[in-house]
């Protein structure tokens, strides 16, 4: 059951504030009959309709984002770019939210939806989803660096990350790494702790999710079902 304002402003076309005003002025109606109530809450099936025009069924929004550097992954902010605002509307209006975070100054793959539930479960400590990601470092990193991000890298504030996997690049100054929890600035720390701080990351997978190369930065598509069907599996 959902409220019936929220169910009319999850099609993007009108904010709360509209769907209550035509809640009030008899234009809705469910399963044939008019509702005047802004409190009234509605079946995820209820037939609802604008003027006698169904609105469709709500249902959740899957989104895979290429998060470009400078944008701040949230809903809303006075003074910062969202990702929220990258999207063209209706979007914006449809609770999207990310899942987890991304630096601000952090690229790639986000995953933004409205499906609480799956967010939830996605970033459950318990679940431990690997996140991989494309790192640059101010330095060259070598087996030890490889050794010890295997074995949990102990941060300067004494936490002991979770095992991961670094993949050393040629050059030995940018590597794959695979981390299994979202502390705070982790990989950035984990590097700091290493003495070869982070120039430059770009996450390239969340989950079973890989981010699409021909996204742009800025740039976004909805999940296909395969994809949808790999991260229920999580």
């Amino acid at each position: 059951m959902e409220r019936l304002d929220k169910r009319l402003a999850s099609t993007g076309r009108w904010s709360r504030k509209e769907a209550r005003e035509l809640i009030r002025a008899g234009r809705v109606q469910v399963q044939g009959q008019v509702c005047r109530s802004i409190d009234q809450k509605v079946e995820e099936d209820a037939l609802v309709a604008v003027d006698g025009a169904s609105i469709g069924a709500a249902g959740p929004v899957y989104l895979m984002l290429h998060k470009p550097a400078g944008v701040v992954s949230a809903t809303e902010d006075r003074e910062e770019k969202t990702v929220l605002d990258l999207l063209p509307d209706p979007y914006p209006a449809m609770g999207l939210f990310p899942v987890g975070r991304l630096d601000k100054d952090t690229e790639g793959l986000l995953l933004l939806t409205n499906d609480g539930p799956l967010a939830h479960r996605l970033l459950a400590p318990k679940r431990h989803v690997d996140k991989v990601y494309y790192v640059e470092v101010d330095g060259i990193l070598d087996q030890q660096d490889v050794e010890a991000v295997s074995q949990g890298i102990v941060l300067r504030d004494g936490y002991q990350c979770l095992p991961g996997k670094l993949e050393l690049l040629e050059g030995n100054t940018s590597a794959y790494i695979t981390i299994r929890e979202g502390k705070y600035h982790q990989i950035k720390r984990m590097m700091a702790a290493r003495g070869k701080p982070v120039s430059y990351l770009k996450r390239i997978r969340f989950g079973p999710l890989q981010l699409d190369p021909q996204l742009d930065k800025g740039g976004w598509r909805a999940l296909t079902q395969e994809e949808l069907q790999e991260l229920f599996r999580q």
